[in-house]
């Protein structure tokens, strides 16, 4: 059985890591390559990297950034931010990283899954959904959740798919830093829609929910900030955790 993945998220902004509420009312969470390297030694699975201003400041994501966690960081790490094409995504996988994540520029040019995953693999290419229930649908948004799309986000997670995506990362909007848990009716949505891996991302508030997302709602890892960032849990705490609940997990010796 495969095991189930815990994921720190970095927001970075400023070259800070930075945590808000629904993507707003930033706050500070130190620096990103120290943060890496802590998370490293504490026996997170991956790492993921988000250049949360990027996309919609039309600036590139950092590759800096991306060689300097590699040169500390020995597990596996994700960069997204302001990716919008072949060349980029080539900068930042020579530049150390093991996946890229692309949002905004995959919904304007589909084409990018699918030549992106042509020319590294799909294992590569992560595609991010950030989705915000609208009334009558989750909707997809893009540009750091600025801007509505229209687009129903388990169509959207189905055509990813199809055009080549290796994983998505799932994040609820309207839970994203509430601490109120994931949004699992989005998440059952998706990953009964999608035959690749679906991390869970937006309120873990408790271990509990990452249970839950992990269970009930089906997604193969979890996406946390909050509760790691400011020592609310460890990794290894949440890892024994859900060892204990019958949830298959990599054990380390920290």
């Amino acid at each position: 059985m495969l095991t189930k993945r815990i994921i720190p998220c970095l927001d970075v902004k400023d070259n800070r890591v930075v945590k808000g509420i629904e993507f707003l009312s930033l706050r500070d969470a130190g620096d990103p390559v120290e943060l890496a390297a802590f998370y490293d030694e504490a026996g997170a699975d991956e790492l993921v990297f988000l250049d949360i201003t990027a996309s919609y400041e039309k600036r590139k994501t950092v590759v800096e950034l991306c060689r300097r966690t590699a040169e500390k960081v020995f597990i596996p790490f994700t960069i997204g931010g302001g990716i919008s094409d072949i060349e980029d995504i080539r900068a930042i996988l020579r530049a150390g990283a093991d996946k890229v994540s692309i949002n905004s520029a995959a919904v304007r040019d589909r084409s990018l899954i699918k030549r992106g995953a042509m020319t590294f693999g799909r294992q590569c290419i992560v595609v991010a959904i950030d989705a915000k229930f609208n009334g009558k649908f989750y909707e997809v948004y893009i540009d750091g959740g600025r801007t509505p799309t229209g687009m129903d986000a388990v169509s959207w997670a189905k055509e990813a798919e199809s055009l080549g995506a290796g994983e998505i990362l799932l994040t609820c909007m309207n839970r994203d830093g509430t601490k109120r848990g994931y949004d699992l009716e989005l998440l059952k949505l998706i990953t009964g829609s999608v035959n690749i891996p679906v991390i869970a991302s937006g309120g873990a508030g408790c271990l509990e929910h990452l249970y839950e997302a992990l269970t009930l709602g089906g997604a193969d890892a979890v996406l946390a900030a909050s509760i790691f960032h400011y020592g609310v849990y460890t990794i290894s705490e949440a890892k024994k955790f859900l060892q204990e609940k019958g949830v298959p997990v990599r054990l380390v010796e920290i």
